[in-house]
């Protein structure tokens, strides 16, 4: 027999083979990104990575409560007044972008959100009252947000 022939048949083999293999991985792939969609979507997977999901999907349809701005504290209507004409600010920090880190905001880029200081009578430092506003002009917000717990929760500031 020729070698030359047993070698031709011999790359031949390997080629199905490895053709058959990347199809097999292919396979195996799909049908594991697919399971773990169903295990994800039925809730049966792990309560961290469900959860995780979950706030995932709900941050870019977020609702949030709303509060007038009228029904602010004054300080924190000191405060949006003191936004709309650009400061100046009596923190350092005032005008910061904020990074909703917490998602609990809007999903926006980076760079959206400003934060500023909404002070709190008798506290020594900043405290945990903040005004976050969004927009692309910071004198001229979209929307802002108030929070009284540092950033555990939001309302939205209807004018």
């Amino acid at each position: 027999m020729d070698p030359s022939f047993d070698a031709k048949r011999l790359a031949v083999c390997a080629g199905h083979r490895a053709k058959h293999h990347a199809k097999r991985t292919l396979t195996a792939l799909t049908t594991g990104v697919a399971l773990a969609w169903l295990v994800a979507l039925s809730g049966l997977a792990l309560p961290e990575a469900t959860a995780w999901a979950r706030e995932s999907s709900t941050a870019a349809t977020v609702t949030l409560p709303t509060v007038a701005l009228a029904d602010l504290p004054p300080q924190a209507q000191a405060t949006e007044r003191l936004v709309r004409s650009g400061g100046p600010f009596p923190h350092e920090k005032d005008g910061i972008v904020f990074g909703n880190r917490e998602r609990l905001l809007p999903r926006q880029t980076r760079g959206y959100y400003r934060e500023y200081t909404v002070p709190t009578p008798g506290a020594r430092d900043r405290g945990a009252r903040r005004l976050v506003c969004g927009g692309r002009q910071p004198r001229n917000p979209d929307a802002c947000f108030y929070t009284d717990d540092h950033y555990a929760s939001f309302r939205r500031v209807l004018p």
